[in-house]
């Protein structure tokens, strides 16, 4: 039996595939300071060699596409069957997979980067923990990490979005230093901490962090 949050995600995304794709398609034109920071993110996998890169809870495939933009071998794994879908059609020639981040389907020391941009706002503490050393046991030494995550210290239920569909998921916010403090534990070390106020009630944390 999966985990509810497992159940309750997957189906929720599913149900706003289509519309997530057309809302967001070109999100990234407007962010400057997400953009340079994906920039960063490629620099440092390229700085270290290079070499596969998987997004992590990729969606519709648009942050995979940009990071090809910038010179990675970039792939995408998500939890949704039907984000995949519409990912595989928006960019064809890029591979996207089902599957989860609490159990990727790599090899250990596989890739030399992985991004999980705003994909473990939904996932429980203990998952993001277990998908953290999923993270260490995929990765090369000397790879590198950047995981994006709202910052606060609340959990809310999200029952429709993306047009108004519903949805059924939870939306945490931690602090900075708790999700630092998880990567740590994995045998991450993070070296780039980041805060990007999105609104005057909501800010993004940046972690970028290395093996």
């Amino acid at each position: 039996m999966e985990p509810d949050w497992v159940t309750d995600t997957r189906a929720s995304y599913d149900t706003v595939a289509v519309s997530y794709g057309e809302m967001l398609k070109d999100a990234l034109d407007g962010q400057p300071v997400v953009r340079h920071v994906l920039a960063m993110f490629a620099e440092l996998v390229l700085s270290a060699g290079g070499g596969p890169v998987v997004d992590v809870g990729c969606g519709t495939g648009r942050v995979t596409a940009n990071l090809r933009t910038l010179g990675l071998d970039a792939s995408g794994v998500d939890l949704s069957p039907g984000m995949v879908e519409v990912a595989r059609q928006d960019h064809p020639g890029v591979r996207f997979d089902v599957g989860s981040m609490t159990g990727l389907d790599l090899a250990d020391g596989s890739v030399q980067g992985i991004l999980a941009w705003f994909s473990i706002i939904h996932v429980p503490d203990d998952a993001v923990r277990q998908a953290f050393g999923e993270f260490r046991r995929v990765l090369r030494d000397g790879g590198v990490v950047l995981v994006g995550f709202y910052v606060g210290d609340t959990t809310v239920l999200k029952t429709e979005g993306y047009g108004g569909h519903p949805m059924k998921v939870h939306v945490h916010r931690r602090p900075i230093e708790r999700v630092a403090g998880w990567l740590t534990e994995a045998g991450l070390r993070t070296d780039v901490e980041l805060l990007h106020h999105l609104t005057d009630t909501v800010t993004g944390g940046m972690l970028i962090a290395h093996a």
